[in-house]
């Protein structure tokens, strides 16, 4: 019999890390199935784009696989150049990260001391609060208002001690976003002490002229702000963890060093370099996204739920009662997986991905099954 492990003390780790909640993923397919005994399951919960990497990306990622033996580049530096080329900006004006979270864990790192603050809307993406309570930083959460941002109200909590405000741009869970009018008004506003972290992880997803580039419209008229940016959503690269930040040098210079020296895999940098040249297939996956939000949002509503609109990414958002769980796992044992949102400090709703036609039929067999009682609680 092996000996039992040493017993460590909650009272070792730091009080900042006991008090977490740790981020919850969605399930994975293979484990609902293992779990369920069903044969068939479709996973609308992470956000994920149903479309796997580009041809060129596929390619590249198997040419890198010669290479495997060697650690992958520390700097990124092609990646990162070609990156500052397509943004109009310097080489040292872009970092990369193990996803766009990667990167909002390397921003608090970097600035967050003991009773620092930061400000962001609620319900929104758990990593925010999370990197920052870690640090034993203090969040403050501004509700939402008609299911988005309330910039005005978030400029209000704004206090001395503030150092990063983020605004989720379109909302994750919601799918919902702010105008360029009010985007424009917030930087008027907010103080000058505050680093604005403008997170644009769904960007390639909207063809709507209201929304703000966050690079062309505040990066480069000099408003102090960080613009989160990933390969995970309409690239197909979410298992490979690369996104990138536009920012000021001296932001730049500072995630260099929190960040870990060799994160961004080789293969995650050749796939993301070869996936910039791609308009055509980019403008195919838009376009299929929107189809498939509108029929997601169809399906959604015959069956009772309300989305949250309008939406713009690749997700809807829906309260269905006091406690999304039971639903979800009702819906889980019919095969499907959605993301009930406790994480992201909405208990009561579902978060559901758009997926292809037929992952859609299954979800409203399933949700037939379920039957007329969409919400619980």
């Amino acid at each position: 019999m092996a000996a039992s492990l040493a017993e460590i003390a909650d009272s070792f780790f730091k009080p900042a890390v006991n008090d977490l909640v740790p981020y919850e993923p969605g399930k994975p397919v293979e484990e609902v199935q293992r779990e369920l005994g069903l044969e068939c399951v479709v996973k609308l919960a992470s956000n994920e784009g149903p479309f796997g990497p580009f041809p060129q990306a596929r390619e590249a990622i198997e040419r890198a696989t010669a290479e495997l033996n060697r650690y992958p580049d520390g700097g990124a530096y092609r990646l990162r150049a070609a990156l500052a080329e397509r943004l109009g900006l310097r080489f040292e004006e872009i970092a990369v990260g193990a996803g766009s979270d990667g990167l909002v864990d390397c921003l608090c790192l970097a600035s967050l001391d003991h009773g620092d603050e930061i400000v962001c809307g609620w319900p929104s993406f758990p990593s925010y609060v999370i990197d920052a309570r870690k640090l034993g930083a203090v969040p403050r959460l501004v509700p939402l208002r008609d299911e988005r941002y309330d910039l005005e109200a978030m400029l209000e909590a704004i206090g001395p001690s503030t150092k990063l405000v983020y605004v989720c741009l379109p909302n994750n869970p919601t799918g919902t976003t702010n105008t360029r009018e009010e985007l424009d008004a917030y930087f008027d506003r907010v103080p000058p002490h505050v680093l604005t972290v403008l997170d644009q992880a769904y960007l390639e997803y909207i063809d709507d002229p209201d929304y703000p580039d966050g690079v062309e419209e505040y990066l480069k008229r000099g408003r102090r702000v960080v613009v989160l940016r990933t390969f995970s959503k309409i690239y197909g690269l979410a298992g490979l963890r690369v996104g990138y930040a536009a920012a000021p040098a001296s932001v730049v210079t500072a995630i260099g060093k929190v960040r870990r020296a060799f994160d961004i895999t080789t293969p995650a940098q050749e796939a993301a370099l070869a996936s910039l040249d791609s308009p055509d297939e980019l403008a195919r996956r838009r376009a299929l996204n929107a189809e498939g939000r509108t029929r997601l949002d169809e399906i959604l509503r015959e069956h009772g739920l309300e989305p949250a609109g309008p939406a713009v990414g690749n997700f809807l958002f829906a309260q269905v009662g006091k406690d999304s769980r039971p639903f979800f796992e009702r819906l889980l044992r019919e095969g499907v997986i959605v993301r009930p949102t406790h994480g992201f400090g909405a208990p009561g709703a579902i978060r559901v991905t758009v997926g292809t036609e037929d992952e859609h039929r299954f979800l409203a067999e399933a949700l037939d099954r379920v039957g007329p009682l969409a919400r619980t609680g």
